[in-house]
């Protein structure tokens, strides 16, 4: 039998952002089937691609909690959104919660550090810099869609000639089952 460190506050809200993590993964799947539903191939590519990231950073978590014999338990994801008016609707939801994430990992920075976890601290530091790179992304296909005005035809021409997004791999901590 493993020997199973005592929940801290750190630890328990790592539990909690393996379900948001799961949660967004869920979320950007209703979004790019929403997308590959109305003919947008790009922009159901951009955001089954971030299903799959954020399937990855909740496994990321769950590693990490392996790593340093924390139980994990792999939690429902909630309710998803699945019904929008419009194309900028889907891009504004995917906007706020990355906005949410990133508060998030602010709060669990703030707990690692008050408990003196600096390992903790350590492996935050990487879905700190994640999400600037995320909010930042988000903010700019916000810009592309409002600016496209309805013309959804060059936000996907946008999509196709842009790199966004680096597939959120780079010096990313190690996956539960290795990543997608």
């Amino acid at each position: 039998m493993l020997k199973k460190e005592p929940r801290s506050k750190f630890y328990e809200l790592l539990q909690q952002q393996v379900q948001n993590e799961f949660h967004a993964s869920q979320q950007y799947v209703a979004l790019a089937v929403w997308f590959d539903n109305a003919d947008l191939p790009q922009l159901a590519k951009h955001f089954y691609r971030q299903a799959v990231e954020e399937r990855n950073h909740a496994l990321a978590i769950v590693q990490y909690l392996i790593d340093t014999d924390h139980h994990v338990d792999i939690p429902p994801t909630g309710e998803v959104r699945n019904d929008f008016a419009e194309p900028l609707e889907l891009v504004e939801l995917a906007l706020e919660q990355e906005k949410e994430v990133t508060a998030d990992f602010r709060t669990l920075m703030k707990a690692a550090r008050a408990e003196d976890d600096y390992q903790g601290e350590q492996f935050l530091q990487w879905f700190l810099k994640e999400q600037v790179e995320e909010v930042s992304q988000m903010s700019t296909l916000v810009n592309v869609v409002k600016r496209a005005n309805g013309n959804m035809f060059e936000v996907e021409n946008w999509l196709a000639r842009e790199s966004v997004g680096d597939d959120g791999n780079a010096d990313m901590p190690p996956v539960a089952g290795g990543a997608l």
